[in-house]
Formats: C-alpha cells, sequence, structure tokens
C-alpha cells in the first residue's frame, strides 16, 4: 500500500533509536494556539463529545492511524528505518494482517491513511489528528505516549498533566474536521517488560547503548538501587500516561480504549525487533493487530 503520507520517512539512526521502541517525532505548529495545541478559548474535551447517535459501529469502511513509531513499523524490516507495511493498523503485509487488512480487506489500501511519526510525543498529536480529521475516516487508531517517557532522564519525561493537555487538544482538533469519526486508543506498551527481555540479547544491549530510551534501557544490567528506582519511575509515569488514556477517551461516546491490552501484553523476544530488540518486529505487529481487531469488533469496550 503506498504511503500517502509524504512526511513520513525513515530516521536517521541515532533518532529512530532514541525515539524509542514505540515512538516518532515531529514538531507541532499552529497559529493563535496556546503551548499544548489546543485554540485560545476552546472549551474542554468532554464539551465536544459528538451528538447521541450510533455509539460503535464494529465494522468502519475508512481507518486513520497517529501516533508513533510503532505504527509506522519502526525496524520491523530493516534496521532504523520505517516500514509502514508492516503497521499493526494501516499496513498490508500478509504476515501481519493489519487491522485494517482484518476490517477492509482488499480495500484497505485505497481506505487507509498512516500520520504517525517515528519520534513523536504527545505534544505531536494535535497536529496528527487534524491531518487525520481532514480525510474524514470513519475511525481513527492512537498508540503514542513510549516517547514521552523515554526520554534522556527521568526528570526529562513528560509530566502528566502535560500529557492530559496534549491529549484533549488532540481530541478536538479531530472533532473539529471529523465528529462522527470513531477513536481505537491503545495503551502505552510496558516498557520495562521490554528491558526485560531485550536485556537478553547482547547485540540488542549494544544498540540501545547508541540512546534508545535511557531513561528505561541505561545501564541495561545495572540492578543497583538507582538504576531500579529509575526504572520503576518509568514505569509509574507509564501507567499515569494510561490513565490519562483512559479517562479522556471516557469523555467521548465515540472513543473505545483497549482496556490496558497492550501495556498486559507479555512481549517476548520473538515479538521484539531483531535489529534493536525493543521495538515490535513483524510478529509484533501482528499481535497488535489481533488486540486492536478483537476490542474493535467486540460488542462492548473492555472492562
Amino acid at each position: 500500500m503506498p504511503d500517502r503520507s509524504v512526511r513520513h520517512r525513515s530516521r536517521t539512526a541515532l533518532a529512530g533509536l532514541a525515539a524509542l521502541a514505540f515512538a516518532g517525532a515531529a514538531v507541532l505548529t499552529g497559529c493563535d494556539t496556546g503551548h499544548d495545541g489546543t485554540t485560545k478559548g476552546s472549551a474542554p474535551a468532554e464539551r465536544h463529545a459528538p451528538a447521541a447517535g450510533p455509539v460503535w459501529n464494529p465494522s468502519p469502511g475508512s481507518i486513520a492511524a497517529v501516533g508513533d513509531s510503532i505504527t509506522r513499523g519502526f525496524d520491523a524490516c530493516s534496521v532504523l528505518a520505517d516500514c509502514p507495511e508492516v503497521s499493526w493498523s494501516t499496513g498490508t503485509d500478509s504476515a501481519v494482517k493489519s487491522l485494517a487488512v482484518r476490517l477492509l480487506g482488499a480495500r484497505a489500501a485505497d481506505h487507509t491513511w498512516n500520520h504517525a511519526e517515528t519520534g513523536a510525543r504527545m505534544a505531536q498529536l494535535p497536529e496528527q489528528m487534524a491531518a487525520a480529521a481532514a480525510e474524514d475516516p470513519d475511525l481513527v487508531t492512537v498508540m503514542i505516549g513510549a516517547n514521552d517517557a523515554c526520554r534522556d532522564s527521568v526528570r526529562a519525561m513528560t509530566p502528566v498533566d502535560d500529557f492530559r493537555a496534549s491529549f484533549e487538544a488532540s481530541m478536538r482538533r479531530l472533532r473539529g474536521g471529523a465528529p462522527k469519526a470513531q477513536v481505537y486508543v491503545s495503551s502505552v506498551p510496558d516498557l520495562k517488560r521490554l528491558w526485560s527481555q531485550g536485556r537478553a540479547n547482547q547485540l540488542g544491549k549494544q544498540i540501545w547503548k547508541l540512546g534508545i530510551c535511557k531513561s528505561m534501557l541505561s545501564d541495561a544490567d545495572n540492578m543497583g538501587a538507582a538504576a531500579v528506582a529509575r526504572r520503576a519511575a518509568v514505569q509509574d509515569r507509564v501507567v499515569a500516561y494510561n490513565e490519562v488514556l483512559r479517562e479522556v477517551c471516557a469523555k467521548d461516546s465515540r472513543c473505545r480504549y483497549d482496556g490496558g491490552a497492550v501495556f498486559d501484553y507479555r512481549f517476548t523476544g520473538k515479538q521484539l525487533s531483531q535489529w534493536d530488540w525493543f521495538h515490535p518486529g513483524r510478529n509484533g505487529q501482528a499481535r497488535l493487530a489481533e488486540i486492536a481487531y478483537r476490542n474493535v469488533t467486540a460488542v462492548r469496550p473492555p472492562a
């Protein structure tokens, strides 16, 4: 499937690695907007929930994806490169069977748009949502937040309040252009689980030293008190981000959170990239597609 977003390209080695296994890079710009991408004087996110009507359609006819490197298939096909054809959301690879392929079949190539960017943090999501809204899709998939926790230090992680403000702004931007679009929100993956699995691979740990997710992966074999506390702080922040995703999504009648399914998924080395042992490879992308399909087509949202 040709990638319809001109902006999505492979990143350089260090930029792609530092981005994290599930992230993407972009700079949020806008006119007459606040620091979080909101229009000055705009109403709170909950006031923009769409009017009553069909609450959830399990068979959407088009899909737009926003998020970070995981949705771009970074490091899944070759080293330090995006591979959107294996994206869990909009990819066309037969081994992955993306959400789009499962829902749309042969029509997937002409009814999907991938606006995710490798390295992106939540602050960039409002811009991506505006681009997705312009496509007027039936469904928008969201997977973002890992890069907000994957920083050079714990202190540099995105504050939870800022994370919330940007996600609320993102929902407003979407509703401004696509008021009836459904939204499927994935939880942020368990970064500590990825560390525990990837550290068993010596090559992977060498690549981590290039700068990938220092807050979690730095000194991968160090089990001293300071290193353990650092990883716990990152884990706690990811849990807090997921709670924000759940709460904000719950305010919109056409939004469905995955109930923590991606965070809870027990990734093993089999699902990780064979180049960086942190991003999901084809197998991992396929597992994410399964989770998304199960939740999007369920009669009721995840508990």
